[in-house]
């Protein structure tokens, strides 16, 4: 039954344990039956015939001194003291028995029957109608007795099989009772605890592992929360303190107009940085939740990354930098979302390359090192100080800092890069990011994947 679910998987595997144990028996009985009844079957046919050949032989052989009363005396004698049997000779249109008559109940089915000819004694050419029959009742009786056995046999090896099987099942289970005790003893404030992998069954242990991995993804998330939650307390808190400053100062004296425009106007910009942290972190949050982006297909990339390198020429040139565009490509993007996945590499390269250098934007199809076929990657490229290899696995992470001297900056609020790796995951691709001997590469990728009839 789809979706059907035991309640109770000790009794739910006790109770099929006896019923499979039961039915097994119960065929082992079925069949120990079943030879035992043909056995006897196969005894009373032997029985009958064994007995059709005496009393034919002593018909044969009072057949020619032709004296019926020695016969009758002769097979008087020999059913004397045989209760199972019994025969019936039709004389002259009468019957006449030897031996006890069978005790059956009419039906005939307590007795086996057997009809032959028997030459007539007194009358030579003759024949005489015959029938044996024999008393089958104790067999009946046998089997009866052997049924109810087998019976009661199977009940209580099923019952014997269910009691030993419930404790089996109880033991084996065992280890799942000691995992739901540890699981119990989990809580939020002990993230850091495991369950007990070491003792545990074979079968269970990928199950343990499993659970373990998704509590290290879980402290993971938790840990990265606790610091995420104090990284925004800690970026409102500088924006909030000056608005609130400054308009306190603004209320406490009699500014004039010119300086009560500088206010508002330096109001607006912390209101407006505040208002950019809370909009990335609503489009974090929807790619967070899965969102998927709506592009169309792109014939060049190089055309757009151009165009955000111009945007940030002015930017450059205060840097003393230049910006390259090497490569090109073709894939399904949102335009807008990929612009501005370029645009945050690229000023994050502006602020951080050495003044006379050239950053570089290469756009390639996929790289043995960089990824598989079927990607576009694109990888911004500076000179400058180099990042600590223990940093590169969370630049990506939400306000992060490699550089902890540099703790505020009006301009860039740590959201760049998360925004860059959110976009690549929106179009199915990844981040990365490698560092060494003053050079310094960050990218992404994007997953090809071209409509039909697409060039």
């Amino acid at each position: 039954m789809p979706g059907w679910r035991p309640k109770s998987l000790r009794r739910w595997l006790s109770r099929w344990l006896a019923v499979q144990t039961f039915v097994a028996l119960g065929l082992v009985c079925a069949a120990v039956y079943y030879a035992t009844n043909v056995n006897l079957i196969n005894r009373q046919d032997a029985l009958l015939q064994q007995k059709v050949a005496v009393v034919r032989h002593l018909v044969e052989e009072n057949a020619a001194s032709q004296d019926t009363t020695r016969l009758r005396h002769k097979l008087s004698d020999f059913f004397y003291g045989r209760p199972d049997f019994s025969l019936v000779l039709e004389i002259e249109g009468e019957k006449v028995y030897y031996g006890s008559p069978v005790a059956g109940n009419g039906d005939g089915t307590h007795e086996r029957r057997i009809a032959f000819s028997l030459p007539h004694p007194g009358a030579p050419g003759d024949a005489l109608n015959a029938e044996l029959v024999l008393d089958i009742s104790s067999d009946l009786r046998l089997r009866h007795a052997l049924a109810w056995t087998l019976f009661a046999c199977a009940l209580a090896g099923a019952i014997v099989v269910a009691a030993v099987g419930t404790l089996l099942v109880r033991k084996g289970l065992a280890p799942l009772d000691e995992l739901a005790r540890q699981a119990a003893q989990l809580s939020p404030d002990r993230i850091g605890e495991r369950l007990d992998e070491s003792g545990q069954p074979r079968e269970i242990q990928p199950l343990v592992r499993q659970f373990n991995a998704v509590l290290q993804r879980l402290e993971r998330a938790y840990v990265q929360m606790e610091g995420f939650n104090a990284d925004v307390a800690h970026e409102m808190r500088t924006p909030l303190a000056t608005l609130i400053g400054e308009t306190e100062l603004a209320l406490s004296t009699r500014p004039s107009v010119q300086a009560l425009r500088e206010t508002l106007g330096s109001n607006l910009e912390e209101l407006q940085r505040i208002a950019s942290i809370v909009n990335d972190m609503l489009f974090l949050s929807q790619a967070d939740r899965g969102a998927q982006a709506r592009g169309a297909w792109q014939r060049s990339l190089a055309e757009i990354v151009r165009e955000v390198t111009q945007y940030h020429e002015a930017e450059a040139l205060d840097a003393g930098v230049e910006l390259s565009v090497t490569g090109d490509a073709s894939a399904l993007v949102d335009r807008k979302l990929f612009q501005r996945a370029v645009s945050n590499l690229v000023s994050n390269a502006v602020r951080y390359a050495d003044r006379g250098s050239v950053i570089e934007v290469e756009i390639s199809r996929g790289a043995p090192a960089d990824g598989a076929p079927g990607e576009v990657l694109i990888a911004v490229r500076n000179t400058g100080e180099p990042i600590a290899q223990e940093h590169l696995p969370r630049l990506f992470y939400r306000f992060y800092r490699s550089d902890s001297a540099r703790e505020f900056d009006a301009n860039h609020h740590g959201l760049g890069l998360a925004i860059v790796a959110a976009i690549a995951r929106m179009h199915g691709g990844r981040s990365y990011a490698s560092s060494s001997q003053r050079l310094t590469t960050i990218g992404f990728s994007i997953v090809m994947a071209p409509p039909a009839g697409a060039a």
